[in-house]
């Protein structure tokens, strides 16, 4: 069958050896056996888990000894008591699990022997006949076991074979035992009954919410060192310092004596299950570190009888208990004879020794669970007698072989008063009501340590925060967080698999935070505000008139506008003196309108844009750079014209005429008119508002930028055609450089052509230089109007102020002079043309005074006096 292979399997995996039926059976030496008629099995902790490989470890006094002679106590009374299973006597087989769920799996396999059928047909006795075996006491059920771990590893086993066990805590039956699916703060290990579950989880509910950062599992065989990996596994959450504990008594202390190793005494808060209870082993020697642990135990009273039954054991008296001789030893601190089993002790015992005399002696927590959870099975094995043999002296046929089942349904209907005198009842999961005291290990006057009862638990949490105290010594509520609240402008990033546990990521840029998890981006005309919560739109500004980029060239505008105004003025005051009428009075005029619109155009750049002030914009952007290179490109050329013809011959050039000149001009500045009226149909004037250009990576920063619709390219396009005519005039500034110096503006137009150049040449790099700044548009606007300023300052400069200064200082010089022919004016230039020619093969001094007495012959036989050239108009 399926049991005898299970069974064959853990055999073969913890063996067992078989014996001859004379020979005792060994491992009784480890086990407590009582005769009768039923038998009950138990399980208690008689030792702590062994180290290195042994499966046991030192003596458990209270937990162990206590609680198993509490067994032996109960199967007393109810042995001898008349009224409860009369004629029928109970006996016990107890095992030690040595708090390893491993070990007590193989001693829990002592119970289910009897129900497995021993196949004898391959052994032989020594003289051929077949071997009897001792019939195996037969378990109806099992009390215990203590730790968690060791439960569920013996219900399973002990499930399938339909034997019923009552845990000790009384809380549970069988098997259920859950894992604690909280979100808890830091877990050590985690598995409880359903109804701690509850205590606990309302208990940290009340403390102010639950949340599990981490689930830590200490390994059945820890490791050295292994308790300090998990310290620092939990220090990996700093913030969360509240640690649930769910493990017996032994790994508790090594979990705090580990935290005391790191030196985290004081950073972490305990809370513990009833394993920790109110026990002082854990924390002895680790006060400080442990102050401030909560623990729960369930509600329990002192059993008084079973205290003078315990007082009263002795060696003599107690022989039943094949653990209570080395009880003996560790509880009084001596060594009983050559074979007692504490090694190193000098003292030897008596035998006359006595508990609560000679040593301290407290009841262990759960003494009274163990007598209930005894009469428990007492009472249902009662009534079961009562229904199955009515009348019937002693056990009746029918429950020889009783059926786990069947015994189940008679446990879970239990209902009387129990050691301490409170109701023994179970719902119909097997579990009983909850009745838990809660409490906290406070530290008083810096020395005295102790358990304090701060609430308690029955079917509902009664908590008196007040009462419970903390390492500082203050009554406010220590903080353990998994994760500190996120600030504003922050989202929580989960940790995967920690719902609990974030990061805290700031929304950067232009993001704002849309949610407690997320950011989102800002719509582009908007900004994150200051606390990065929602978005704002962005601020928008102009160049302001007074900022110093407005500043400069307003004032170099206003000097400007100033002089050229002053410069008219002049004009047309001796507009018919010889000076005025020399340099061309009608080209003289357009000249200066486009040097002054020049510098209009820098208020209109600086004007805050509009629909108008973008439509003016587009006119005089490039209108008063036409109208001033239009006029000298038409002079330079008339100029060039004439030489050139004269080279030819004596007859004028067509063209030359003032009215000539200005029909000339004006068709070159319609063609920048023209231009500007196709872009006006084509893209018709608005104002924008740029962000881009001044969205710095501080989105605080950020500005948009109030501006008229015009690209650089549009720029471009709309100066090209001045710059044209710039180039093209300064071509015809070097053809004409050979021209005598006193000739009509000639050199002083080539002059101001390549100053020019020279402003223009470095505007370039500068205005498409910082195409990418955020100050773009304070140094472009600057740097063009600065641009537009400095060429016309230029040419006012160079073309003007002489002139302006022989009017008004020297008016001796401004006096009409003879005219001279237009062969006579040929006849100059061609000698200045020799003077260049024999330059280039002469010394200076010999070219100069062939030249002069060429001049002097030339003067003597025609008798003409020469004048100043520049007091012609050509």
């Amino acid at each position: 069958s399926f049991r005898s292979l299970l069974l064959l399997f853990l055999c073969y995996w913890f063996p067992v050896s078989l014996q001859r039926v004379e020979t005792p059976p060994v491992e009784y030496a480890h086990s407590i056996r009582l005769d009768g008629d039923i038998i009950l099995g138990g399980l208690f902790p008689v030792h702590s888990r062994g180290e290195r490989g042994v499966p046991c470890g030192e003596l458990k006094k209270e937990k162990g000894i206590h609680r198993l002679e509490a067994m032996l106590f109960a199967i007393d009374l109810i042995n001898k008591d008349p009224e409860l299973l009369p004629n029928v006597t109970l006996g016990a087989r107890i095992l030690d699990t040595c708090s390893r769920d491993t070990y007590a799996l193989e001693q829990s396999l002592t119970f289910v022997q009897a129900l497995i059928e021993r196949d004898g047909s391959d052994v032989r006795c020594a003289n051929g006949d077949q071997p009897i075996f001792a019939k195996p006491d037969k378990i109806v059920g099992v009390i215990g076991a203590a730790a968690s771990s060791v439960s569920i590893m013996v219900a399973n086993i002990l499930r399938l074979f339909k034997v019923r066990r009552l845990n000790l805590s009384f809380l549970g039956l069988g098997s259920r035992l859950h894992h604690l699916q909280m979100a808890g703060f830091g877990k050590l290990m985690g598995f409880c009954v359903q109804t701690e579950q509850s205590l606990i989880l309302s208990l940290l509910l009340c403390l102010g919410g639950v949340c599990i950062a981490q689930s830590l599992k200490i390994p059945r065989e820890p490791r050295p060192g292994e308790f300090d990996k998990i310290i620092r596994r939990l220090l990996e959450t700093p913030n969360a310092r509240a640690i649930i504990m769910f493990a017996n008594e032994d790994d508790i202390r090594r979990v705090l004596d580990a935290a005391k190793r790191s030196n985290q005494t004081g950073h972490f808060l305990w809370v513990g299950s009833d394993s920790w209870g109110s026990k002082i082993s854990p924390v002895i020697q680790q006060e400080r570190v442990a102050e401030g642990a909560i623990t729960i135990l369930p509600k329990r009273a002192t059993v008084e009888a079973f205290d003078r039954y315990f007082r009263s054991r002795s060696l003599s008296n107690n022989r039943r208990n094949v653990w209570f001789a080395e009880f003996w030893e560790e509880n009084f601190g001596c060594k009983l004879g050559m074979h007692g089993k504490r090694p190193g002790s000098l003292k030897k015992c008596t035998g006359l020794e006595k508990v609560g005399r000679d040593s301290s002696y407290e009841q262990e927590g759960k003494v009274q669970f163990v007598m209930d959870a005894v009469y428990a099975m007492a009472h249902a094995l009662h009534r079961m007698h009562r229904d199955y043999c009515f009348g019937y002296p002693g056990l009746c046929p029918r429950m020889s072989n009783i059926n786990g089942k069947e015994l189940l349904g008679y446990i879970r209907n239990v209902n009387f008063n129990g050691s301490a005198g409170t109701p023994v009842v179970f719902n119909q999961k097997g579990d009983a009501p909850g009745r838990y005291d809660i409490f906290q290990y406070q530290i008083t006057n810096k020395s005295t340590a102790e358990y304090k009862v701060i609430g308690q638990w029955t079917n509902k949490l009664h908590l008196n925060v007040d009462a419970m105290r903390w390492r500082t010594g203050d009554p406010t509520l220590p903080a353990s967080v998994c994760s500190v609240p996120c600030q504003m402008g922050e989202r929580k990033k989960i940790v995967k698999g920690v719902p609990c546990c974030w990061h805290c990521e700031r929304c950067e840029g232009y993001h704002f935070q849309a949610s407690e998890f997320s950011c989102e981006l800002c719509p582009y005309e908007q900004h994150p505000d200051r606390n990065r919560t929602g978005c704002i739109p962005i601020p928008i500004i102009k160049l302001e008139w007074h900022s110093a980029w407005a500043g400069i060239p307003v004032f170099i505008a206003v000097l400007g506008i100033l002089a050229t105004s002053f410069v008219v003025v002049t004009f047309v005051r001796y507009n018919d003196t010889p000076i005025v009428r020399a340099s061309g009075r009608e080209m003289s005029y357009v000249l200066l309108t486009g040097i002054f619109l020049c510098y209009a155009i820098t208020f209109l750049m600086i004007a805050t844009p509009s629909l108008a002030i973008c439509s003016f914009r587009r006119v005089f952007l490039g209108l008063g750079m036409c109208f001033s290179y239009a006029a000298l490109l038409t002079k330079t050329n008339r100029i060039h014209r004439i030489f050139e013809q004269g080279k030819k011959s004596v007859a004028a050039p067509r063209f030359i005429s003032p009215a000539s000149q200005l029909i000339i001009t004006f068709s070159l500045i319609s063609v920048q008119l023209l231009g500007v009226f196709v872009w006006f149909a084509v893209d018709p004037p608005h104002t924008v508002v740029d962000y881009g250009e001044q969205r710095t990576s501080n989105p605080e920063k950020a500005r948009g930028v109030l501006k008229c619709d015009i690209s650089d390219l549009s720029l471009i396009c709309s100066l090209g055609y001045s710059i044209l005519l710039m180039v093209t005039c300064t071509v015809y500034a070097i053809k004409t450089r050979g021209v005598p110096e006193t000739f009509n503006e000639a050199k002083p137009i080539g002059f101001t052509m390549y100053t020019t150049c020279i402003i223009w040449l470095a505007f370039i790099p500068i205005f498409f230089g910082t195409a990418q700044s955020a100050e773009r548009m304070y140094i472009q606007t600057t740097t063009l109007t600065i641009s537009l300023s400095l060429s016309a300052s230029v040419s006012l400069g160079m073309l003007y102020m002489p002139k302006v200064y022989v009017i008004i200082f020297h008016p001796e010089q401004n006096v009409p002079k003879r005219k001279r022919s237009f062969k006579a004016i040929v006849t100059a230039a061609t000698m200045s043309g020799k003077l260049v020619q024999k330059g280039s093969d002469r010394p200076n001094g010999e070219v100069k005074t062939e030249l002069c007495e060429s001049m002097e012959t030339n003067t003597s036989s025609t008798k003409t006096t020469y004048v100043s050239y520049s007091n012609h108009a050509i």
